[in-house]
């Protein structure tokens, strides 16, 4: 029977940790005197370094660093720059997460362990008898060691990618210098450190510059990334075409697909933390001729947490859309293409009403941001959890307030329409070119006329325009076509503005997006036309004639008020 040896503590410290820091010049002896202090008052319940810490006279990793030393043990730090990803299989998950240890390196047969503990002998111990190898073990502080824990288990979906990945390199790629083709080579090279540095650069920096897109194309010997940025893409880098496949495989494994499926599309999802804040991960694959093409959906929700007074609205069309949405009963609906900012107008709503004393509930495909005290619930339908499903259920669940992320069909329409008769308040999306047309597109649907009157309540149509850079903007002079547009318009302007470019909207005059709005709020007259099944054509002409501003005028005027210019507004809405 062989026994296993590990190396763990070779010797106790020479000196007290107050004393080896006060040699290494780490704190001052004033510092120890009154970190001595305050553990002394504290009954000794902490540890001196912890006290350091807590006082900010030293740093977790200087006083791990010199315990470390004390104890003959190499300190590490950054952990997950050097780590073996596949090193983490010889020990069980729940021993790794519930000790808060790190296996780095498996050489023949001896394993190398991270651990923020060097003198804990039992543990020690412990990971030899489970592992089965000789072990030797690195000091590495706690925070090091839990976030590469999260970026290098794929199974638990959550990944931290603050710390791992900077210094991108080029040369660094410069290992993989073959095409991967072999399944096991491909497990192997998409947990290499370059991969994985790469695809977290990619999504760190995406989420920085508050993309809302990444898209992963391959071309013919060419690989190019780009990044959805205010409704625009732009190429962000060109990494060699033969990681493509590496890369491919990492994405794939951080959403848990199937990395040997490449001949059918594929869908999944993954979480990451960065700067302390967790935003979601929406992956879609599609085989073309050069390879996958992968999109990832950053679901940033700290993006979508705006107030009502933040999306763009006028002044008179914020007054009458919060008169709206305070309704006790019916059917509110916001209307426009994807990427229009829909979710992003009803979250603020549902944050404006949200209140202790009534029940809000939500159905969403995706949940795009939590938001505190409001029961959210995602559709699943593999699983048959449909929108139309989800919402019966829901109405057993005693709620006063329902979002439907979106109505679909005429039978999500027709539960919808029930639950305002019943006396609840609903909020729900289409997908509609203006607001009258959502009227026509509920009964395309289904729905009686008579049921779409007397539960309608209003109708937001919207979509996104760019807004001027404020660092780079500029006077501007309209061509005689757009002036000729802004005068019909009945807005009054003194100055244009354009962005001339600068570093800070990486030289396209713009940052950031910006809403316009047109709302439809239905009279007794209007409603009148609705339940007696008024067209199209001649509904548009009777709220016309009622003052009703389009999203084509509500875009002027911000052209006027130099929020932004006139080709935006002119691109995004029609006549």
């Amino acid at each position: 029977m062989t026994t296993t040896r590990f190396t763990a503590v070779e010797a106790l410290p020479k000196l007290p940790l107050g004393e080896m820091l006060l040699k290494r010049n780490l704190i001052s002896q004033s510092d120890l005197d009154r970190a001595l202090e305050q553990q002394s008052q504290g009954g000794h319940e902490k540890l001196l370094g912890e006290v350091l810490q807590q006082i900010g006279a030293v740093s977790e990793a200087n006083v791990l660093e010199v315990i470390a030393e004390g104890y003959g043990v190499p300190f590490v730090d950054q952990v997950a720059r050097i780590a073996d990803p596949r090193a983490l299989d010889a020990l069980p998950r729940d021993f790794i997460e519930e000790h808060r240890v790190l296996p780095m390196f498996l050489v023949r047969d001896t394993l190398t362990v991270a651990v923020s503990e060097p003198a804990n002998l039992y543990l020690v111990e412990e990971i030899a008898r489970i592992s089965g190898y000789d072990i030797k073990i690195v000091a590495a502080t706690r925070s090091d060691i839990e976030s590469a824990i999260q970026s290098y288990l794929p199974a638990a979906n959550v990944f931290v990618i603050d710390d791992i990945y900077e210094d991108i390199d080029e040369q660094d790629f410069s290992i993989i210098e073959r095409q991967v083709t072999e399944i096991a080579d491909l497990e192997e090279v998409a947990g290499h450190g370059p991969v994985v540095k790469l695809v977290n650069y990619i999504i760190f920096t995406a989420v920085q510059e508050r993309a809302s897109d990444i898209h992963i194309e391959p071309d013919h010997h060419r690989l190019r990334v780009r990044y959805r940025v205010d409704g625009r893409l732009y190429e962000k880098l060109s990494p060699p075409y033969k990681m493509h496949a590496a890369i491919a495989s990492r994405v794939k494994i951080m959403s848990n697909l199937d990395i040997s499926e490449r001949r059918i599309p594929q869908d999944g999802d993954f979480n990451v933390m960065l700067e302390g804040r967790p935003i979601d991960l929406r992956v879609s694959t599609m085989p073309g001729k050069h390879g996958e093409t992968i999109v990832i959906r950053i679901i940033d929700s700290q993006n979508n947490r705006l107030s009502m007074d933040q999306l763009g609205f006028s002044g008179d069309t914020l007054a009458a859309w919060q008169s709206i949405v305070e309704q006790p009963n019916g059917v509110v609906l916001v209307t426009g293409p994807t990427g229009s900012g829909k979710s992003t107008t009803l979250y603020s709503v549902l944050s404006m009403i949200n209140s202790p004393e009534i029940n809000i509930s939500t159905i969403e495909d995706p949940i795009e941001a939590k938001i505190p005290g409001i029961n959210q619930a995602q559709v699943n339908q593999r699983a048959g959890f449909t929108f139309a499903s989800a919402l019966r259920s829901m109405l057993r669940q005693d709620p006063d307030v329902l979002m439907v992320g979106e109505v679909r069909d005429g039978e999500t329409a027709g539960i919808v329409t029930q639950a305002a008769l019943t006396g609840h308040l609903v909020f729900s999306t289409l997908h509609t070119n203006d607001a009258t047309s959502a009227v026509t597109r509920m009964g395309n649907l289904g729905l009686e006329s008579y049921l779409i009157a007397a539960t309608l309540r209003g109708v937001l149509a919207q979509r996104l325009v760019r807004k001027i850079c404020p660092h780079c903007k500029e006077p501007h002079v309209p061509e005689p076509r757009i002036a000729e547009a802004l005068e019909r318009s009945g807005c009054q302007w003194d100055t244009l503005y354009q962005g001339g470019g600068c570093g800070r909207c990486r030289h396209t005059g713009f940052a950031g997006r910006i809403g316009i709005f047109e709302l439809l709020v239905p009279d007794a007259g209007i409603l009148d036309a609705i339940a007696s099944g008024v067209t199209l054509q001649d509904l548009r002409a009777l709220v016309e004639g009622r003052g009703f501003r389009s999203l084509r005028q509500d875009g002027l005027e911000k052209v006027c008020n130099g929020l932004t210019t006139p080709e935006e507004v002119l691109s995004a809405t029609s006549l």
